[in-house]
């Protein structure tokens, strides 16, 4: 159960580190890559530091949605596929924080203290 529950953290976190390194950020794709394995590490500020993670990439996703809604605006192409599909992005990053409120999580991370 715990690993299905890190499931959607892992990939919410490996999904932001491939758009850091599409984006030529190399320090925050290797920063990223490194908070993957905090998921290894059963103690509390590892599960705060993930979360926080998570909710800062949901927030870097809706700025980049932002800033790529914007310029498709601008130039006149079409730009709602894009917006739904990274708002549904940085939904799942947002959501997946939340999977610490799961009993399998909370468990693990020693949550309950």
């Amino acid at each position: 159960m715990t690993f299905l529950a890190l499931l959607p953290v892992g990939l919410s976190l490996l999904v932001l580190a491939a758009h850091f390194y599409r984006a030529g950020s190399v320090a925050l794709f290797v920063a990223v890559l490194l908070l993957l394995t905090l998921t290894a590490v059963p103690r509390r500020w590892a599960a705060r530091t993930l979360q926080a993670a998570l909710l800062l990439g949901a927030v870097e996703w809706v700025r980049t949605a932002a800033a790529f809604v914007s310029q498709r605006q601008g130039e006149g192409r079409p730009w709602l596929r894009l917006a739904l599909i990274l708002g549904g992005v940085a939904l799942v990053s947002g959501l997946s924080a939340l999977l610490f409120r799961t009993k399998a999580l909370r468990a693990r991370f020693a949550l309950d203290r």
